[in-house]
């Protein structure tokens, strides 16, 4: 059989998007949001949804977190409208010729677990994209075994390893497992509210401290 002189053309279908990028003003931003979190802690009781332990707010802190929680959700809003298309292609940064208006409905809560501390696998019903945003890793940057990443379940389930569960198709090294995000203060993590998502169990001394946010339509 000749070989082939040009290389075949890989085409990614129904992939699923992870969008990660760092806030430029984390530093600042960060400083507001603890300490909003902080006082409700003191205010309010956890509630208890898809948490193993650890702290969780009501989902309204778009109401009691300030103008920092407000800014938060703004860069949300403003990533999804250039990740977010119409049928066509259009890319929903507004109404102007060639775009359109998307209104994001926005809520969002705090997240704050300690030392054995994590979230169950869960989805976010009713939503569009879904995210998270990292005020406090609790060292988990500079050190990973600490636990207390952000994990993907592969949405297709099992089925790529059924055959097959010793082979993997290039760039697909992950099918049928799972992916892992390490968390980083000002790390904002955004994906489509219908994958499955935990997190793992935290084993470090200090606060892995976070904001959980839904944006719907």
């Amino acid at each position: 059989m000749p070989l082939m002189n040009n290389v075949p053309e890989v085409v990614p279908l129904f992939a699923t998007p992870l969008v990660v990028f760092e806030l430029p003003d984390a530093a600042a931003l960060n400083v507001e949001l603890r300490r909003a979190i902080e006082e409700r802690m003191k205010t309010h009781p956890s509630t208890h949804r898809s948490n193993m332990g650890g702290w969780q707010s009501s989902w309204d802190m778009d109401r009691w977190g300030g103008t920092a929680a407000i800014k938060l959700l703004a860069y949300a809003r403003n990533v999804a409208n250039r990740l977010t298309t119409d049928q066509e292609g259009n890319v929903g940064k507004g109404p102007y010729p060639g775009h359109f208006a998307v209104t994001w409905i926005g809520n969002m809560w705090a997240n704050v677990n300690r030392s054995g501390n994590a979230n169950e696998y869960h989805s976010h019903p009713g939503s569009y994209w879904s995210g998270t945003y990292y005020v406090d890793d609790g060292g988990i940057d500079a050190d990973p075994s600490l636990g207390g990443e952000l994990e993907f379940l592969d949405p297709r389930g099992s089925v790529p390893l059924m055959n097959a569960p010793h082979l993997r198709i290039a760039g697909n090294l992950s099918a049928g497992s799972t992916e892992r995000i390490r968390p980083k203060a000002g790390k904002m993590v955004m994906f489509p509210s219908w994958v499955f998502h935990q997190v793992r169990p935290y084993y470090g001394n200090a606060e892995r401290i976070s904001i959980a946010f839904n944006l719907t339509v």
